[in-house]
């Protein structure tokens, strides 16, 4: 397969996992979509269809009955995971295929097919723990493309760098006593699910491997992008990723209704540049970026262009 500049993971399948009145909606494949091939130089992109996870590949971070319990809720028409996540009767595919999509841009990025994938799916998966679903997510798609770097490519140094104006508190927990997993957050505080607070450095031989720089709600944008900056290029540093993995979140941005942060869209193409830049020097340009938060339609189909507008 010629290498192209952007290999971009998405399917109209997405849709099919239905979340009632959930902020987390179906549309926002058709806003994402929509933008990528209307606004972007599609000579430059090459658009690849996901695949499903399999079970043993959930359960490089999920325990089996968690996945079980999925499978189960979705059989029966569906219902809640929790108090924020619905599930449908398509649910448990299409998570397994959220998933798969992060799975397959990995083996995409490590085989030289591309240097850069961006995963245009749903549902999100960072803030979901190894037994339970949370915040729209069922299962954690960047942490199982973690592992599943490590456990297929036999790599053993990945950053992965989350800046959803929610904490990734699932990826943390999963990745907490792990040295080979750094994770680095920037988030809104006090905010949901209330962790990623400063003293979260780690655990065991995991201390110092976990970073959270959280922000209060209204903070100018250039602040948040200075200390992301900074701390990003100190980081990868003393770290030096083989890989960057990137929980895209795009509800920082100053429309969205679950934030109060002031981002515009092109704070998230400047994110990417300098996020491009770190993957250059340190890992020979070798990062993915997945989807995870963004819940107003405009504010997102226009910040996800200017975005992937920069990786190309």
């Amino acid at each position: 397969m010629q290498q192209s500049n952007l290999h971009i993971f998405y399917s109209e399948r997405f849709k099919e996992h239905e979340t009632a009145d959930s902020p987390e909606q179906p549309e926002r494949m058709d806003a994402v979509y929509n933008a990528l091939k209307n606004m972007l130089p599609q000579d430059a992109i090459t658009w690849r269809e996901p695949r499903l996870a399999s079970n043993q590949e959930l359960e490089l971070v999920h325990d089996a009955s968690h996945i079980k319990f999925i499978e189960d809720l979705s059989s029966k028409g569906g219902g809640m995971a929790d108090d924020d996540t619905p599930v449908s009767a398509a649910s448990f595919e299409i998570a397994r295929l959220s998933t798969g999509a992060c799975l397959a841009a990995v083996d995409a990025v490590c085989k030289g097919e591309t240097k850069a994938a961006f995963v245009a799916s749903r549902p999100p998966g960072h803030h979901a723990c190894h037994d339970k679903s949370m915040g729209f997510c069922i299962f954690n798609n960047i942490a199982i493309a973690a592992r599943y770097a490590q456990k297929k490519h036999e790599l053993t140094k990945i950053l992965i760098i989350d800046w959803d104006i929610h904490h990734g508190n699932g990826v943390q927990e999963t990745f907490y006593e792990d040295n080979t997993v750094f994770y680095f957050s920037i988030h809104q505080y006090p905010h949901y699910p209330g962790t990623g607070l400063p003293f979260e450095e780690g655990k065991g031989k995991g201390e110092g491997f976990t970073r959270n720089l959280p922000f209060p709600p209204y903070i100018e944008a250039k602040q948040v992008l200075t200390a992301f900056k900074e701390t990003i290029e100190e980081i990868a540093g003393s770290f030096k990723p083989e890989l960057i993995l990137v929980s895209a979140g795009f509800d920082g941005h100053k429309a969205d209704p679950l934030g109060n942060w002031l981002l515009e869209e092109q704070h998230y193409s400047d994110l990417a540049k300098i996020t491009r830049s770190i993957a250059d020097q340190y890992c020979d340009g070798k990062h993915i970026d997945c989807l995870e938060g963004g819940y107003n339609m405009e504010a997102l189909s226009k910040s996800c262009a200017a975005y992937c507008g920069e990786l190309i």
